[in-house]
């Protein structure tokens, strides 16, 4: 798809005149019309203001002409996943996972391996072969490369220990000790909650990135754990598989 036809098809789903939108990224309606006639292209600036207004990647506007992947783990990206910044522009270099609101979430490559392997293992791609192409693969991206030029001199990774301490001296009833917090998209794990009133109650931005993890309950039984922290809070819960039937424990300010 062109650049034209890509501005058009956003402008329309927003819901936004030529007008309008002109307003928005400080132009004239006639420079809209232009670009979607296809008689010119946004400058980079505005481009930027584009890709602010629609939520997409300048790379969408311009009709996706690059395969991009993250720099740091090698994932796809589309735009759904791609990272922002503190101002919430968007970084096409990386994921939600890897880069949270302008921090890198990994200093360890053993560690990202680690959890990329196992999302990455099925049937036809065994463990195995997952540890071995990403040890390939990682230290070729701009992230790894560049490591102690971007690198944060393990200020998050402390930031990151912080938080393991204050949840485990939280000491919940059938938890085990939190060992690993891993970077995770609010989306994907912003369960409703019903509280002792009836009201159902979501907590999390879906947009952020977070850190948690899953863990089994001591006791056993089907139920899991789930711990949720940022600079903020901290949140632990319980639910069934797929995140079905969630139950709030605890949900503290920091």
């Amino acid at each position: 798809m062109s650049t034209k036809d890509v501005i058009y098809n956003l402008r329309i789903k927003n819901g936004l005149t030529q007008d309008e939108l002109a307003e928005k990224v400080f132009v004239t309606r006639q420079a809209v019309s232009r670009w979607e006639n296809g008689e010119t292209v946004p400058n980079t600036e505005t481009l930027k203001l584009l890709s602010g207004v629609f939520g997409v990647s300048i790379n969408t506007l311009l009709g996706s002409p690059n395969k991009l992947i993250c720099q740091c783990c090698g994932m796809p990206l589309e735009d759904e996943i791609i990272s922002r910044e503190k101002d919430g522009s968007l970084n096409e270099q990386y994921c939600q996972w890897c880069y949270a609101d302008g921090t890198y979430t990994y200093s360890d490559m053993d560690d990202l391996i680690e959890v990329c392997v196992r999302q990455m293992t099925n049937d036809q791609f065994s463990e195995d072969q997952a540890r071995a192409y990403l040890q390939n693969l990682l230290p070729k991206l701009d992230y790894w490369k560049r490591y102690e030029e971007l690198s944060d001199n393990g200020e998050f990774e402390v930031f990151k220990k912080q938080l393991i301490r204050e949840i485990n001296d939280l000491r919940i009833e059938g938890m085990p000790e939190v060992k690993k917090l891993n970077a995770l998209i609010g989306r994907y794990v912003n369960l409703e909650y019903r509280l002792p009133g009836g009201q159902c109650v979501k907590f999390l931005d879906d947009r952020k990135t977070y850190l948690g993890n899953q863990l089994e309950p001591e006791f056993g039984g089907e139920r899991c754990f789930g711990v949720l922290a940022d600079m903020d809070f901290i949140l632990i819960c319980t639910y069934e598989k797929d995140g079905e039937k969630p139950e709030l424990i605890l949900y503290k300010k920091r």
